[in-house]
């Protein structure tokens, strides 16, 4: 990262809110100053508050609430340098990470600002997260929040550059349910942006999603997926005979929910595909099975020595835990399954045949469940929507896919991109269409969001270093055609007097 410059210096007083007194802003600065060399898996960390609205389709209600966002202004060229915009989603947004981003906005010259999604960490609108009062938490809710944030931000931007009616060009960036987002903001405010960047995009609704359990066969490899059908098995076997200790030997048994603990066990495998670690979950199974080990066990492993160190718990998974209504470090579980149980869904489920997860989650409850396999398909989801939310919370696919189009969405200059093994580019847009290029990154660790994120996609890399992706010439090309779109849009935008059409 390179040193603060006298025009660094000079931004910051620039672009601080006018409410600062001059006195916050030098303490600010102090903190912005050191910011990098205490934790470089951020630009800043700094919060900064915009006053939002609480329902953007209502003309009589005026309710507002705080909404974070943060700013970086170090590659900014003043005055007409670009603005990135970076979407946050379904989780707490503490910063603005360090990762690819990064790179193309020093190369770019532009300020980067990311707004944190509606609900989420500390831009809650209510002090209680009842079924109620969620009413307001919707993807088409959070895309005006973004509009009007971009308006704002433009506004207070021309006004500390003393000039009016002018916009710089912006462009907007996300991965996963944020890159939807990403996708869906060009499409629904293309004079808004310039163009997109739609990371791992899930843009398709799905009801039943067996296309998921599908794609985690393919990425496993036919060795690893049979030990991996067959620890399946074993643990469904383990579970009907003496579930307690089962369960105590996963750290899960606060899942007294049988379905709970089977799609915790279904999720753990997923994650190693899903961020660019398969090797730390099929390498010792593989070995395990190959030595006639305890395979419930070597898995077993894996769960407390990689996926719980790195999730902390499996309360994300608890039922129980869901069902809490009041706002805490865990309630992002909670707000994402409400925004699943309304609008999404992107229900997980076993395939048919040749299935790694469990088909049998609701096997006490329906135990003929292999006789009517359509209906046992979304009956543990469906039960939880309802029973976490209350009656009336269904996801309503047909409607969302109607109104951005899933896969076939009729949007312009957005860059959509994949990781090979990433069990979700099912639910993206995966063939290119003129003027919407999408891309898949192909290697043995190209999960979800490579192209931003590196590898592994988590832990964090700095700067999205691909260096350890196992083919680094594939995330090269990729990126290369990312700059190439991004440099053609941007000047387009200012060819057309920075009107963004």
């Amino acid at each position: 990262m390179r040193m603060w410059s006298c025009l660094s210096v000079f931004l910051l007083f620039l672009f601080y809110p006018a409410a600062a007194t001059p006195s916050s802003q030098l303490h600010r600065f102090s903190e912005s100053a050191s910011r990098i060399g205490n934790n470089n898996n951020y630009l800043t960390k700094e919060e900064l508050w915009f006053s939002q609205t609480l329902d953007h389709y209502s003309p009589y209600d005026h309710r507002k609430f705080q909404q974070r966002y943060y700013q970086f202004l170090d590659f900014f060229r003043i005055p007409d340098g670009p603005v990135f915009l970076v979407i946050c989603g379904e989780y707490s947004c503490d910063g603005i990470k360090n990762d690819y981003i990064s790179v193309l906005a020093n190369k770019f010259g532009a300020a980067v600002v990311s707004l944190e999604h509606r609900y989420y960490g500390k831009s809650s609108p209510f002090r209680t997260l009842a079924t109620e009062n969620l009413r307001y938490l919707s993807s088409k809710q959070a895309l005006f929040d973004l509009a009007v944030f971009r308006q704002s931000y433009q506004e207070s931007l021309n006004a500390r550059l003393n000039r009016t009616k002018t916009d710089n060009p912006w462009f907007v960036f996300g991965v996963s349910y944020p890159g939807a987002l990403s996708a869906w903001f060009r499409l629904k405010f293309p004079h808004l942006t310039c163009g997109s960047i739609a990371s791992s995009a899930v843009v398709l609704a799905v009801y039943n999603f067996p296309e998921f359990d599908q794609q985690i066969g393919e990425s496993a490899g036919v060795e690893c997926k049979a030990v991996l059908q067959e620890t399946t098995r074993l643990i469904e076997q383990k579970l009907a005979t003496n579930g307690k200790a089962l369960k105590a030997s996963f750290n899960a048994a606060n899942l007294e929910n049988d379905g709970d603990f089977l799609y915790f066990m279904a999720d753990a495998a997923v994650t190693a595909f899903q961020y660019g670690n398969p090797d730390i979950l099929c390498k010792p199974l593989v070995e395990a099975k190959k030595h006639g080990d305890d395979l419930v066990e070597a898995y077993a492993k894996f769960i407390k020595d990689f996926f719980l160190k790195s999730e902390g718990s499996t309360q994300s998974y608890n039922q129980q835990n869901l069902k809490n209504t009041a706002i805490t470090e865990n309630s992002a579980d909670r707000l994402w399954w409400f925004q699943v149980c309304t609008e999404v869904a992107y229900f997980q489920v076993a395939p048919s045949n040749d299935s790694i997860r469990s088909h049998k989650v609701d096997t006490r409850q329906y135990p003929n469940w292999h006789h009517s396999y359509t209906s046992f398909l979304t009956t543990y989801h469906l039960d939880l929507c309802k029973n976490v939310f209350g009656k009336g919370i269904y996801p309503d696919v047909d409607a969302t896919n109607l109104y951005y189009g899933g896969t076939k969405i009729a949007g312009s200059k957005i860059v959509f991109t994949n990781g090979s093994q990433d069990p979700w580019r099912r639910a993206s847009k995966q063939i290119s269409s003129p003027d919407m290029p999408s891309y898949t990154i192909t290697c043995h660790n190209c999960g979800h969001g490579t192209d931003m994120r590196g590898c592994p996609q988590s832990p964090f890399n700095i700067e999205g270093n691909d260096k350890n992706c196992t083919s680094p010439d594939a995330v090269h090309k990729v990126r290369q055609k990312i700059i190439e779109h991004m440099d053609l849009w941007l000047s387009q935008c200012q060819d057309m007097s920075r009107s963004c059409i």
